[in-house]
């Protein structure tokens, strides 16, 4: 029987039936801010803007060479793995049916159906990704429609390898890279690129970036088992997972906890702004993990090294983008909510205002409540271009005597009121 890493190789082969190897892209803004050299893996210039299809290819293409007469495939997805199924159907004339939380953003949806056209219908079923998988798993036992799963089996992780394939034949001077940074959901990409550079013989560091709000493999990792955890943050709902998959953890078990770097959201808000703003990419939450991660590490620790971003996916709906904004803001320390208690009185908000700076601006402005006869309680959102500014500003409000509240970090009464 051929090696997993010789099975890649085909797989990688095949796969050049459906679009050319992605390119690997020496970054130089990167490069400077970070002090190594910093190559991205562009997986969001796939046809469908991330790995997944390779996996959804490796499937259907070895399900059908083993002689899958199967009328009807299904898959469950937050998105990127539904539109790789999806092309995949098109291409090789079959049926499927994808099931997606009705969380799923409207653009990953339009563009399932877009990719699969006459060949795909879309369910809508629950809030988050485990859900949805359960409901696509009962679809499979009633009906006999073969279940592509989206990370865990081993054809899928053997398709998702082929990404490791290209960045070892792509890299400028022959060499492994020092390290390779992975986005983590499932575990397919992270089990197979890993296994086959193992396998390559290469001592590469890899590194795993998660979503804090989705730590699967880190908390799994750090219990020596797989973990599903008891709530997900569905912001990075491409890699918003609740249990690291079976298969690719017997891959990834061996890897110590110190591996993963969980991403705050709100961080990753400000890279994909940052990528967006300054080279021109448009990247999806999950897609801008790998980047984000160098933040986690100081320029000593990369200095000198060659490193390898896998960057996917890139299917970002914009009517996200006030929110992935607002989100940044709050990170760069640029955007804070306070509670006043405001004077009921003729003059009292020009007074206010005489102590705001020059660069500081009036967001929002909202009245919550009368708390009492001659006060009100008022909801209010200031921006500045230095987050210095913020200091000097409450220098200003206690010395006026105002009575407030900085509710910016409290996730309970912010996520009431603004």
């Amino acid at each position: 029987m051929a090696s997993f890493s010789d099975r890649v190789v085909i797989a990688a082969t095949a796969v050049r039936a459906l679009f050319a190897e992605t390119p690997l892209q020496e970054n130089d803004y990167l490069s400077k801010k970070t002090g190594a050299r910093i190559l991205l893996k562009r997986e969001d210039l796939t046809p469908v803007r991330s790995y997944k299809i390779r996996g959804a290819f490796n499937f259907f293409r070895k399900a059908l060479a083993a002689g899958n007469n199967a009328e009807l495939f299904v898959c469950a997805s937050a998105g990127n793995h539904a539109q790789g199924f999806a092309f995949v159907c098109r291409h090789f004339g079959k049926k499927g049916v994808v099931f997606m939380p009705v969380t799923t953003p409207q653009q990953k949806i339009d563009k399932t159906r877009l990719f699969g056209g006459e060949f795909v219908e879309i369910r809508l079923h629950g809030d988050f990704f485990d859900e949805c998988y359960r409901a696509a798993q009962t679809f499979s036992e009633s009906t006999g429609a073969h279940m592509v799963p989206p990370f865990d089996h081993r054809d899928i992780i053997e398709g998702q390898a082929t990404v490791g394939n290209e960045i070892l034949d792509q890299m400028p001077d022959g060499r492994a890279p020092d390290m390779v940074v992975l986005p983590v959901g499932g575990g397919g990409l992270a089990a197979g690129v890993t296994h086959y550079f193992r396998e390559r013989g290469h001592d590469t560091r890899f590194v795993f970036c998660e979503p804090a709000g989705a730590p699967s493999l880190g908390m799994s990792l750090g219990a020596g088992r797989r973990v599903k955890l008891e709530a997900v943050d569905n912001f990075v709902d491409g890699a918003a997972v609740g249990e690291i998959g079976r298969e690719p953890f017997k891959h990834l078990k061996d890897f110590p906890a110190e591996s993963v770097k969980l991403i705050p959201e709100n961080r990753l808000c400000a890279t994909m702004i940052e990528m967006l703003n300054v080279e021109g990419v448009v990247l999806e939450p999950a897609g801008a993990l790998a980047i984000d991660a160098l933040k986690d590490f100081s320029k000593k620790e990369l200095k000198g090294k060659t490193i390898v971003c896998v960057v996917s996916g890139g299917n970002f709906d914009f009517e996200r983008l006030p929110d992935v904004k607002e989100r940044a803001l709050r990170f760069e320390g640029l955007k804070k909510y306070f509670v006043f208690r405001f004077p009921q009185r003729p003059g009292a908000l020009r007074d206010f205002l005489d102590l705001l700076g020059p660069d500081d601006d009036i967001a929002r402005f909202e009245y919550l409540k009368k708390s009492a006869r001659n006060f009100g309680s008022v909801l209010i959102g200031i921006e500045t271009k230095d987050r210095k500014n913020f200091k000097v500003l409450a220098e200003r409000f206690d010395a006026a005597g105002w009575a407030y509240q900085d509710i910016t970090d409290n996730e309970t009464i912010a996520g009431l009121v603004i």
